[in-house]
């Protein structure tokens, strides 16, 4: 009877690995999610971007490369790309009254850290990178921005490539 038993288990063994293994896959492939921080309004990631160009990081530590995930669903690229226009925005008005203030650096530290990581999502947040952009860089008129924002702006956008 032993004899039976063990044979049993050496039929069923590859059987085991095989369901354990197919385990394993399925969840690897498993779609990222967007982080819970990202999909906070506006107002927070300018509060955490106060930190540039030192590292941001949002209110549970993710930091804002984080929010851009490979095979983002749609409705999550919208509603993460939509707090970040507004965030862009927001500096972009508070950078035209202060071109080399504050409010620059922060917002080529957004820009910086998005474009870092909308380069590693096969294209998928091209539309969102274009958008967020030109909230950036929006000068009535279209007039080009003043140099001192240029400085300030490339400060943060080399510190958000680099920890963003």
């Amino acid at each position: 009877m032993r004899a039976g038993l063990d044979l049993r288990v050496v039929r069923l063994a590859p059987l085991v690995a095989l369901a354990a293994a197919a385990a394993i896959v399925g969840c690897a492939s498993e779609k990222p999610e967007t982080p819970a921080a990202c999909l906070a309004p506006a107002k927070d990631y300018a509060a955490a971007l106060e930190a540039a160009p030192q590292p941001v990081r949002l209110a549970d530590g993710t930091s804002i490369s984080e929010c851009l995930v490979a095979d983002q669903s749609p409705a999550d690229i919208s509603s993460v790309g939509q707090e970040l226009i507004a965030a862009a925005t927001r500096l972009n008005a508070e950078a035209k009254q202060d071109p080399p203030g504050e409010a620059s650096v922060e917002l080529g530290y957004l820009i910086g850290a998005a474009q870092e990581a909308g380069s590693e999502t096969a294209g998928l947040h091209t539309d969102l990178l274009r958008r967020l952009d030109s909230a950036a860089r929006f000068n009535e008129g279209g007039a080009p921005l003043p140099a001192s924002f240029e400085r300030a702006f490339g400060e943060g956008y080399a510190a958000g490539q680099e920890n963003g």
